[in-house]
C-alpha cells in the first residue's frame, strides 16, 4: 500500500489558514475554511473528499484561478518565498504554467477545440521562454512522445475532437509539463476513463514525477487513485481539512469518522461480496448554511453534546505529531467505536453513552 518514504526537506509550497468565500444570491458561500498544508519536492500529496468539499476551490486559488469580485480570500500561499494569494496578476502569468501547472479536470473543455495541440504546447512554451517556432515544436514533439501519444510528429497537427479521452488526458499532462514546472496539480486526473487508462496514466505520472523531481498535488475523490500514488492524503470536508497522514496512516489507522465512512464504502475484490455496499448517511451541507460546530456533526453517527464546537486540527496519537485530525472523540473512544480489519474500514452503528471526549 505504501507508495514508499515521505520526501524530506524544506516545503516548496506553504498554505496557511487560507479560506475562501463567494457572495452568491443564496448568501455568503464559504468553500475553502482555514486550510492549513505543505508540499515537499518530489511529493505527491493526494486532497480527498466528496464533491463540494472545497478541494478543487484549494488548488484553483492558489493557482489564482478563482479571483473575481464576489470572491474574498484570507490566509496565505508561499512558494518559494513568494506569496501568491495576494500577488498581482502580472506575477501569478509568470508563475502559472511555468512554476506551477494544473492538469484540469475535463481535457475536452480545457483544451482549445479549434487549435491544434501542438500550437497550444507552442503557444505555453514560448509565452514562458524566448524559443523559436521549430525549437518550441520539437519540444512539444519529446513531450507527447513522453507521455505515451503514438507517431507523436504526425499527431501533434491534430485537433483535440480527434484523440480520445485517455488521449486528451495525455496531451493535458504534456501541455502542463511543457516547462518543468516544480509543482503539479492534478484536478481529477483520472475521471471518466476506463481502469486500464486510468492505470496508465498514473503510472505515466509517476515516471515523470520520478524523472522531473516535481512535486503533486492529486485532487481527487477516488481513493482507489490515492492508494496507487500518494505519499500524503488530506481530507476535506465542507471546506476543511478533517483529517491529515501518511498513506499508512490513512488506510490502516484512520481517526475521524468522516474517513471511516468513505473507506468503508470502497468495494472489495478479496472479501465476500455484501448485500449493501456501505454508505455516509445523509447529504453534504450547504457551504452558504454550514452546521454548528463540527461540520460533519448532522451525518455522523458518534456525535455528542461537545460535537456543537469546532474541534481544531491536530495530534491526538501519542508520539505521531503529524498524524492529525479534527474530532472530539479521543483514541481509545475512536478504537471502540470503529470496524477495524486489515485494509478494510467499516463505519459502525450509531454510538451510544459517548459523554466526554
Amino acid at each position: 500500500m505504501s507508495a514508499g518514504p515521505v520526501p524530506s526537506g524544506e516545503p516548496i509550497l506553504t498554505v496557511e489558514e487560507l479560506r475562501v468565500s463567494f457572495a452568491t444570491e443564496e448568501g455568503v458561500v464559504q468553500a475553502v475554511d482555514g486550510v492549513t498544508l505543505d508540499l515537499k519536492p518530489g511529493e505527491v500529496l493526494a486532497v480527498v473528499g466528496e464533491s463540494g468539499s472545497g478541494k478543487s476551490v484549494t488548488a484553483m486559488t492558489v493557482m489564482g484561478l478563482t479571483r473575481s469580485p464576489n470572491a474574498r480570500f484570507e490566509g496565505t500561499a508561499h512558494y518559494k518565498g513568494s506569496e501568491l494569494i495576494n500577488a498581482p496578476e502580472e506575477e501569478l502569468r509568470r508563475v502559472r504554467g511555468a512554476e506551477i501547472a494544473m492538469i484540469f479536470q475535463d481535457p475536452m473543455t480545457s483544451l482549445n477545440p479549434v487549435m491544434k495541440i501542438g500550437d497550444q504546447i507552442v503557444e505555453q512554451i514560448q509565452e514562458h521562454e524566448a524559443l523559436p517556432d521549430q525549437q518550441a515544436r520539437e519540444r512539444a514533439i519529446e513531450l507527447l512522445e513522453k507521455v505515451g501519444i503514438p507517431r507523436a510528429r504526425e499527431r501533434i497537427d491534430n485537433y483535440p475532437f480527434e484523440f480520445s479521452g485517455g488521449m486528451r488526458q495525455r496531451v493535458m499532462i504534456a501541455l502542463a509539463l511543457s516547462c518543468d514546472p516544480s509543482v503539479l496539480i492534478a484536478d481529477e486526473p483520472t475521471t471518466a476513463l476506463d481502469v486500464t487508462i486510468q492505470a496508465q496514466i498514473l503510472l505515466r505520472m509517476r515516471e515523470l514525477r520520478d524523472e522531473t523531481g516535481a512535486a503533486v498535488i492529486l485532487v481527487t475523490h477516488d481513493l482507489g487513485v490515492v492508494a496507487d500514488i500518494a505519499d500524503r492524503i488530506a481530507v476535506m470536508y465542507a471546506g476543511r481539512i478533517v483529517e491529515h497522514g501518511t498513506l499508512d496512516e490513512i488506510f490502516y489507522d484512520p481517526q475521524h469518522p468522516y474517513t471511516w465512512g468513505l473507506l468503508g464504502s470502497i468495494a472489495r475484490i478479496d472479501r465476500p461480496r455484501p448485500e449493501r455496499l456501505p454508505a455516509i448517511p445523509g447529504l453534504p451541507p450547504s457551504l452558504a448554511n454550514r452546521p454548528e460546530g463540527c461540520h460533519f456533526r448532522p451525518r455522523c453517527p458518534h456525535e455528542f453534546s461537545k460535537c456543537i464546537e469546532v474541534p481544531p486540527l491536530e495530534a491526538r496519537l501519542e508520539g505521531n505529531p503529524d498524524h492529525r485530525d479534527r474530532c472530539w472523540l479521543n483514541p481509545e473512544q475512536k478504537k471502540q467505536l470503529r470496524e477495524v480489519r486489515p485494509g478494510e474500514i467499516g463505519l459502525a452503528a450509531k454510538s451510544t453513552g459517548v459523554d466526554a471526549a
